[in-house]
């Protein structure tokens, strides 16, 4: 199945997740000095992009030495995209990713990996190895959705006190239920790809 570039946007916005962070963010955000929020913002945003970019640009040599095929890859990460949106949709308070060290945020949890996570590398790869000719629409797809969520972190407390957090814990679930259906087809194209590997070998 051919993927718009519409497509990869919705699937990376599926994966980062940014509605999903905005509860994280607007904690981690309490005890930061409100004059400096724009610049943790920008530089997390910025971290995660440069990762993502990096991996769709080197992800398919880093695969190749690695020795791993796009039915590994898909495997692998419809299996962590499916325990993601498990987390998503029957969420602890220890949040999707476990819990979260206290001070200013840097790097990690927001950056890595609740931006720019396994999924959201994986998926950015795999856009890659089925289409490398079309490399210049994945970029503008990360740097589209990486430009989304700076834009969702920056009004975070704002949509955090408008919506409520049942409102946004129940939008969350809806993700993670379509994050569900996108998990279980990487899967299923994992397992078709390696029954046709076996059938030509």
């Amino acid at each position: 199945m051919d993927i718009s570039f519409a497509s990869a946007v919705i699937i990376l916005l599926l994966v980062t997740d940014p509605i999903g962070n905005i509860p994280l963010f607007a904690s981690l955000m309490r005890h930061v000095d409100p004059a400096r929020r724009m610049r943790v913002i920008a530089r997390e945003c910025a971290i995660a992009l440069a990762i993502l970019l990096l991996f769709v640009l080197f992800g398919r040599s880093l695969l190749d030495l690695l020795g791993l095929s796009d039915r590994s890859l898909n495997l692998a990460g419809g299996v962590i995209l499916f325990l993601i949106a498990l987390r998503m949709i029957f969420r602890s308070r220890e949040g999707i990713f476990g819990e979260t060290p206290s001070g200013e945020p840097f790097i990690v949890p927001l950056a890595i990996p609740s931006i720019a996570g396994p999924a959201a590398i994986a998926t950015v790869v795999l856009l890659v190895s089925r289409a490398p000719q079309r490399l210049p629409e994945w970029l503008a797809a990360v740097t589209v959705t990486m430009a989304f969520s700076f834009f969702a972190l920056f009004l975070a407390e704002r949509i955090s006190r408008w919506l409520g957090e049942r409102v946004l814990a129940a939008f969350e679930r809806l993700m993670g239920l379509l994050l569900t259906g996108i998990a279980v087809e990487m899967l299923l194209r994992g397992i078709e790809g390696f029954v046709r590997h076996l059938q030509s070998g």
